[in-house]
């Protein structure tokens, strides 16, 4: 069967615009590396376009929409964005192929925001040793933040044993004597989670984890999990999956009315993606985490960042389902990348990608939740450590509580 693959090219090369600088020796100062001139910055991206968490690709597509309004405003310091995105399926030898055509044949500067745990997994090694900035990947497993091993790669968003440790504070706070059932998927995104849950109940987490069900991507449905999970009697469930299999799991565990407890990992919170499909009066009660603005949420009708989503939309990306939690996100990480990138002024460098990337102070999007503020170091490659806890309610998540850390000892 022929794999799907998309090549979108979003400025042409002969698209020429240089920002005005000052002093008669700034032109001489100018650095690049393969994959930015004076006209373009080259920018690879992998996403799951297709297979079995394709849900996520819109995720990709909201960043060429992104990306094409910077351009057509005059690029980043004069240059424009060609921004080259391939499908790989969620499949990590696919992603491999993709990476390297991205970095050997395309000569991208860097490569950007990728999704998956396992497709990341399989190209970690391979950028570090070929210098290659592999940044902002689109997962928050907890081994992109190791700048002295793999100086190379960042995450952006919550570290998933982060959110997962949040859950565990809420659990013990709230249901001390709980019976926790955990479903999660079969690789490091899943078993990441599954640890910060572990570690988040401490002594605990042995007596009140009462059952763990792991499932393969491979497999069409997860309805006998469900069946087997709620048999143990546990009164709260653990959701660990991607969006197609979380739909899966609120409707069965509605269909066999299963009344436990549900939290959702953030990953999985799209209203647009996975609440309405598996249907509203399905997912009343569900708890989950964020660290972005709702859309749904009537509390930013007239917040300036929301109104700056929303005109984008309108005028960029018309044909996007605002209320699928992963516009916000491509939304979010691409007005990060672009940040960095101004940052760099004229040093088009990897080793200065890395560098003005590592180098984030109380940086805010429009859309992240006030209190929550991204800051890098270069001993500190975990963008977003911050959330808030939601429930779901009518057709919409209410937050609650406070912004937490979910950091060891925050």
């Amino acid at each position: 069967m022929a794999v799907f693959a998309t090549r979108i090219a979003i400025a042409s090369v002969a698209a020429f615009a240089i920002s005005a600088v000052s002093g008669g020796s700034a032109l001489a100062q100018k650095k690049y590396d393969t994959g930015a001139s004076d006209t373009e910055i080259k920018i690879g991206n992998i996403m799951p376009y297709s297979g079995p968490a394709s849900a996520y690709g819109i995720q990709g597509r909201t960043e060429v929409a992104y990306f094409k309004m910077i351009n057509d405003a005059g690029g980043i310091n004069g240059r424009k964005i060609n921004f080259i995105t391939y499908d790989d399926s969620y499949s990590p030898p696919k992603t491999v192929e993709q990476a390297r055509k991205l970095v050997e044949s395309d000569e991208v500067l860097f490569i950007f925001n990728s999704l998956g745990t396992p497709p990341n997994s399989a190209i970690h090694k391979y950028m570090n040793a070929k210098k290659v900035p592999q940044l902002f990947v689109a997962t928050g497993a907890t081994k992109w933040n190791d700048p002295k091993d793999y100086p190379w790669t960042m995450g952006w968003q919550p570290g998933y044993q982060s959110e997962a440790r949040i859950y565990a504070k809420y659990i013990l706070k709230e249901k001390p004597n709980a019976k926790i059932a955990v479903l999660y998927q079969n690789d490091d995104y899943g078993k990441d989670y599954l640890k910060g849950l572990k570690d988040g109940l401490g002594d605990k987490a042995a007596s009140m984890i009462i059952a763990e069900e792991s499932f393969e991507t491979s497999e069409p449905t997860i309805d006998s999990h469900i069946v087997k999970l709620k048999a143990t009697g546990a009164d709260i469930f653990v959701d660990i999956a991607t969006p197609k299999f979380a739909a899966q799991a609120i409707k069965k565990v509605a269909e066999i009315d299963w009344k436990a407890l549900h939290f959702l990992n953030n990953v999985s919170a799209s209203i647009g993606s996975v609440v309405k499909p598996a249907g509203f009066e399905n997912a009343q009660g569900i708890i989950s985490a964020a660290y972005l603005k709702d859309v749904s949420d009537p509390q930013w009708n007239n917040d300036p960042g929301m109104k700056q989503f929303l005109d984008f939309l309108a005028k960029d990306f018309p044909e996007a389902n605002k209320l699928d939690g992963s516009v916000i996100v491509g939304y979010a990480v691409a007005q990060t990348m672009v940040q960095v990138l101004k940052q760099c002024g004229d040093d088009l460098t990897r080793a200065n990608i890395m560098k003005q990337a590592a180098n984030l102070k109380d940086f805010r999007t429009d859309v992240l939740l006030p209190g929550i503020r991204i800051n890098t170091s270069p001993t500190n490659f975990a963008p977003i450590t911050q959330l808030q806890l939601m429930v779901f309610k009518g057709e919409r998540w209410v937050l609650f509580g406070d912004v937490i850390s979910g950091e060891i000892g925050g």
